[in-house]
């Protein structure tokens, strides 16, 4: 009996209207960040026709020009024309920035009952990371490949070269078909939804797609290239391309469609594989366990299944506000472990310090790297340094440089074989 099934995951552009929302509230934290590690900051952004309205939290010594740092980053997306009715220097922009609950900084700053001295959770609540072997960066495939299809699109429309009639918003989605050992077969179905000029015909997009957009893609694995080879063929053994379903896609944006920040979980973390606490990231300074507890669930996993003790691992934890430790620490390896998962959950325990002030030391997450995560994904990219600008609270420019990306580094993998004796 035939055992295939059919998984779907999705991905939006950056130029999608609840990124540019994330954008701006990461791009606010960095902001902070740069000028005070130690600031605490819960910003959430709303994005709509000519309006970006920025709230939240901030206890902080530094000061940071919340429009200039909004318009610069609507600019850097690719707002920058009237025609989009939402653009970097006419949008108007609200801020609604207080100071962060006293009663909430307590348990942070380690003054709650449970762990007098001791940085506590900024929030209770359960966290995931996921991982597994399908791809070289331990992603699920279909999201890897959602990702990969938005980001390259973006890459065209800035290069201003080919497809000059792209918008900045964008969307995509694969359907790919796996067989009963769970490795994937083929591509059943692509949707690829790109913002475009008036001009330009349903006809000449999704020609373009099929010969410019996917022959991109295919240059980055050879893995991609047998998958979309098919489609830019046209062969029978081709799956669905469904390019712009709606049949026109020029209103989009901010002014097509309300953005606010956290909508787009699960296109930041697995794309549906594994689970998700609910949580949001964007806009969260590290002593929200939202965001550094998910990232280190990520970190956890993915050195396990490079480690070889799992071709495919899920792990979650979870907090209680003001508490340093983890309520609980949880293992699923669906069958792919090669001990059991409740002793894997104590080998976890053993081997990482998952205390809030444990992630923040040992991931660096005080960094103001936060803006580069806010699109295409936290999890599954790659770790590199950069050198990022900034100006201080008298105007001054200065320089920065970060590691970004730190939990997807693979520096626990020797560790974790020798516990295992592998």
């Amino acid at each position: 009996m035939n055992k295939t099934y059919l998984f779907t995951s999705e991905s939006v552009s950056e130029g999608h209207p609840d990124k540019v929302a994330d954008q701006i509230s990461d791009a606010i934290l960095d902001h902070f960040l740069a000028q005070d590690s130690e600031s605490h900051v819960a910003c959430e952004t709303m994005v709509t026709t000519g309006q970006v309205v920025v709230a939240g939290e901030v206890t902080s010594k530094g000061y940071v020009d919340v429009q200039r740092v909004a318009r610069e980053t609507i600019a850097r997306i690719g707002y920058t024309h009237s025609a989009y009715k939402f653009e970097a220097e006419s949008c108007g922009i609200l801020t609604a920035l207080h100071e962060q609950s006293g009663d909430i900084a307590r348990g942070v700053d380690g003054q709650g009952t449970e762990n007098e001295g001791e940085q506590g959770a900024g929030d209770q609540g359960m966290m995931f990371g996921y991982a597994c072997s399908e791809t070289e960066n331990y992603m699920p495939l279909t999201l890897d490949l959602a990702h990969t299809l938005v980001y390259t699109l973006a890459r065209i429309r800035k290069e201003g070269k080919e497809m000059t009639y792209l918008r900045p918003d964008a969307k995509s989605q694969v359907t790919i078909e796996y067989n009963e050992k769970n490795e994937p077969v083929r591509i059943h179905t692509i949707v690829v939804s790109t913002q475009h000029n008036p001009e330009a015909t349903q006809l000449q997009i999704k020609n373009d797609i099929r010969s410019i957009l996917l022959p991109r893609v295919m240059k980055r694995d050879q893995r991609y290239k047998e998958l979309l080879e098919p489609f830019v063929k046209e062969t029978e053994t081709a799956g669905k391309l469904l390019v712009n379903p709606t049949g026109q896609f020029v209103i989009g944006g901010p002014h097509g469609d309300t953005g606010l920040t956290g909508r787009k979980i699960i296109v930041d973390t697995y794309g549906g594989r594994g689970a998700h606490g609910g949580g949001a990231f964007s806009g969260k300074d590290p002593s929200k366990v939202d965001r550094s507890a998910a990232y280190a669930a990520r970190w956890i996993a993915k050195n396990m299944v490079a480690a070889g003790v799992a071709s495919e691992m899920l792990v979650q934890v979870s907090y209680a506000i003001g508490v340093a430790k983890p309520v609980n620490v949880f293992v699923n390896t669906y069958g792919t472990g090669i001990v059991s998962d409740s002793e894997i959950a104590q080998k976890v325990n053993q081997l990482f310090d998952l205390t809030p002030a444990g992630i923040i030391r040992d991931l660096r997450l005080k960094q103001p790297m936060y803006e580069e995560t806010a699109s295409y994904g936290h999890m599954g990219r790659t770790p590199e340094k950069k050198v990022k600008h900034f100006l201080d609270d008298a105007g001054h420019p200065f320089d920065c440089e970060v590691e970004l990306f730190t939990w997807e580094k693979l520096d626990r993998v020797e560790q974790i074989k020798a516990a295992f004796g592998l």
